[in-house]
């Protein structure tokens, strides 16, 4: 596992994200998508500015595609936070660190 950064998968989904005692953010990406690697640094330095607060999951929607069909993904990348097991907020496309950091100033503030 590299950095910060949780990799789900969907046999432990349920795990690893709706089941955590804190917020989740889940970014579902795929190798071929170009503005999913361009935002990947800037997840990984939210996962570990804050890793106390939130937990940032990378899901892989080419290996796993049912977590991605039950949620309804169709554009990537998306992604969606967790809080008690329920989704809460929904971010679709890339954007800079400072715009996905205050979309989640609610879970970090």
């Amino acid at each position: 596992m590299s950095g910060a950064t949780v990799t789900a998968t969907d046999a432990d989904f349920d795990e690893v994200v709706l089941k955590s005692d804190k917020p989740v953010l889940v970014d579902f990406w795929a190798a071929w998508c170009g503005p999913c690697r361009q935002i990947a640094p800037s997840l990984e330095a939210i996962a570990a500015e804050h890793t106390e607060k939130l937990t940032v999951v990378k899901l892989n929607i080419d290996e796993n595609p049912g977590v991605a069909a039950k949620y309804g993904i169709m554009s990537i990348p998306t992604m969606n936070v967790y809080k008690g097991g329920e989704v809460v907020k929904t971010i679709v496309g890339a954007k800079p660190k400072a715009a996905i950091e205050k979309d989640l100033a609610e879970f970090i503030g």
